[in-house]
């Protein structure tokens, strides 16, 4: 199913593909953001909300996770590899789904996002954008820089990890989902790539700049992500609990994307 939504994601939908697109994403998200919408704390306040998410990054880097630590620790340079090959689907086209969220918010808070958005693309520079950075990391793996060779073999998880992005930029019913989605993302990248970063650092892979760039500017980019929060509240309002399930979305989705390929790697390349 998501790899079939995936692949819907990536064309030009007939009004058929559209209605099932549509189809594919109620079954597999309706009622879990409606239950998470439901069962989000209930804020007093945007700052209320803030200290929330930051406590719930906090304890989420001190719990980390056994599939961290094994790609971190002990991940062969076979196992990274299929590791990096099943994130290829996203690092080589990164952020570019998010682009519609831009016309969809205020003109402030759409520009907070898009300050994220360009970093993402290298501010111009070919050289710097992150879809780049990680060709170069295929490229020094041996393994293809074309996606094409990556969208047929990925685990479910892996489609979903990217759809998900597709879903909170384009469809969404709120604005506050992708940005609860994304504040969370940005600011838990900060800790979530080191366990990349180490694998890449003891396998002695130098082209590792994905995941150490990720390390430095996603600080600015967390920032930024609670700017656009604070933004959208100023023009009209948040809705706390959709901002919420986004976080709590994304955290689910993007751990289970993660905590799949480590095992397919620990399956496929023992």
């Amino acid at each position: 199913m998501m790899r079939r939504l995936y692949q819907l994601n990536r064309s030009v939908p007939t009004a058929d593909e559209y209605a099932e697109m549509l189809e594919i994403e109620e079954k597999w998200l309706g009622t879990r953001v409606s239950e998470l919408t439901a069962s989000a704390p209930r804020f007093t306040s945007r700052t209320a909300l803030f200290t929330a998410l930051s406590e719930r990054l906090r304890d989420e880097e001190a719990a980390g996770s056994q599939a961290e630590a094994y790609l971190a620790e002990q991940a062969t340079l076979e196992q990274f590899k299929v590791v990096v090959g099943e994130f290829a689907v996203d690092g080589l086209v990164e952020s570019l789904s998010h682009l519609p969220i831009v016309p969809r918010l205020p003109h402030r808070a759409g520009m907070a996002v898009f300050r994220v958005l360009i970093d993402e693309l290298g501010c111009g520079n070919v050289e710097q954008a992150h879809s780049q950075l990680y060709r170069e990391l295929l490229a020094e793996l041996g393994m293809s820089t074309e996606l094409e060779s990556y969208v047929d073999n990925g685990n479910e998880e892996s489609y979903a990890y990217v759809n998900l992005f597709h879903w909170l930029a384009r469809r969404a019913p709120a604005p506050e989902t992708f940005l609860g989605a994304y504040a969370y993302f940005e600011a838990s990248v900060l800790y979530a790539f080191k366990c990349y970063a180490a694998a890449a650092k003891r396998l002695g892979v130098r082209n590792d700049k994905y995941y150490t760039e990720h390390l430095y500017i996603d600080d600015f980019h967390s920032k930024q992500m609670r700017t656009a929060l604070m933004e959208l509240d100023a023009e009209r309002g948040l809705d706390l609990a959709k901002v919420w399930a986004g976080v709590e979305l994304t955290s689910e989705i993007a751990a289970a994307a993660t905590e799949a390929a480590v095992a397919k790697a620990r399956e496929v390349a023992p």
